[in-house]
């Protein structure tokens, strides 16, 4: 029976060693990618997540006393409309314009009457820091709060020009007329 030399013995040795690596790592590959709350919008085709955005905003009011929200397409339509105008005008300002209204934007979707706030931002990255930010803040804290919320919309648009690159809007609402 022959031996094996030295060298190739340390050449068998690396080819299973990087084996057992790209085995690693391809069952790695799935826990490397980034939570939704991290992922940078800071691009054309950056969206948050309105599932994920729902659970931490419910788990926080739940944390609060209050009930769950659950994602609104509706809501996020509205939101979206809300933070497009505002990367469009590269400031929060843009909010205050009658058209952008939230009485405005839901009275379009066919809900005139129904309780909603919003909060508007910009500059956060992730879903994770504007989050984060808006707990900080006292009014923007009270929208995360509201006490008849049972939907969110969410959205963000990016602007690369602009100096905060990511707008917000958020709007939470008390259920549908009729449910």
């Amino acid at each position: 029976m022959p031996l094996i030399s030295r060298k190739s013995k340390l050449k068998l040795q690396l080819a299973f060693s990087t084996l057992a690596l790209l085995v690693l790592a391809g069952c790695m590959s799935d826990r490397l990618q980034t939570p939704p709350f991290y992922q940078d919008l800071a691009r054309v085709d950056g969206q948050v997540d309105a599932a994920t955005a729902a659970q931490m905003i419910s788990q926080y009011r739940i944390n609060n006393g209050l009930s769950a929200v659950s994602p609104d397409p509706q809501l996020s339509a509205i939101a979206k409309t809300q933070a497009q105008a505002m990367a469009a005008a590269g400031t929060v300002k843009a909010s205050l314009a009658p058209n952008q209204q939230l009485a405005t934007r839901m009275a379009s979707i066919g809900e005139p009457k129904t309780a909603a706030a919003e909060n508007v931002s910009a500059g956060y990255r992730t879903f994770a820091e504007a989050f984060s930010g808006w707990r900080e803040s006292p009014n923007h804290n009270d929208v995360l709060l509201t006490k008849d919320a049972t939907r969110l919309g969410i959205a963000t648009a990016y602007s690369p020009n602009a100096k905060h690159k990511v707008f917000w809007s958020l709007v939470m609402a008390a259920p549908r007329p009729g449910q």
